[in-house]
């Protein structure tokens, strides 16, 4: 006989931040290179520890959800107000100018106001094709009613055809194209229902 499974999706605490980074690595992709100019995966897990650690930026443990499954993290997502990213993103920019010399780009915000903006969603690979992805969006498009907003957006590359096809049964739909950080995005939408 099996053992039963023990899942919760829940917010995490500040001491769940080194579970958190490696995953949100994931996710990030180049982006945790360009952020740390190139710096090894153990410096970039040191960042990101360090401001989901904290409050008051966008990475913070206050803005992520976790799927646990048997008191282990398989997957994290963050989330926010979009008419705050700037202010979110204020302290991370200063931080990786100061310590990785990092010029941060003139670009299109990737969210804009009146939206709960999901920034990242990952899953551990040893734990993804089992639909935690599913349940981290369907968590954070929760967390956005909950918040009162009426629409929950997002970003995937153009050429994430994979991603979009899953946003798109999740009844997501692209409102515009954003160019950001050098690349091509669609911007999707999911209204809330009231």
């Amino acid at each position: 006989m099996l053992p039963e499974s023990n899942e919760i999706i829940r917010q995490p605490l500040a001491a769940d931040a080194p579970a958190i980074a490696p995953l949100l690595l994931l996710a990030m992709g180049s982006l945790a290179d360009y952020f740390t100019s190139g710096s090894d995966r153990e410096q970039q897990i040191q960042l990101f520890t360090l401001f989901i650690q904290k409050t008051g930026n966008q990475y913070s443990f206050e803005n992520t959800m976790v799927y646990e499954e048997n008191n282990t993290i398989l997957g994290a997502s963050n989330g926010y107000d979009g008419s705050k990213l700037i202010q979110l993103r204020k302290d991370f920019v200063e931080y990786i100018t100061q310590q990785y010399n990092v010029e941060f780009p003139e670009t299109e915000n990737e969210t804009e106001p009146g939206e709960f903006y999901i920034d990242c969603v990952c899953v551990s690979p040893i734990s993804q094709g089992k639909g935690i992805g599913k349940k981290l969006l369907s968590a954070m498009q929760n967390k956005g009613k909950i918040l009162g907003f009426s629409k929950v957006g997002l970003l995937v590359s153009i050429h994430n055809i994979k991603a979009k096809k899953l946003y798109e049964g999740l009844g997501f739909k692209v409102v515009k194209n954003k160019k950001f950080m050098g690349d091509d995005y669609y911007h999707m939408q999911y209204p809330i229902p009231n």
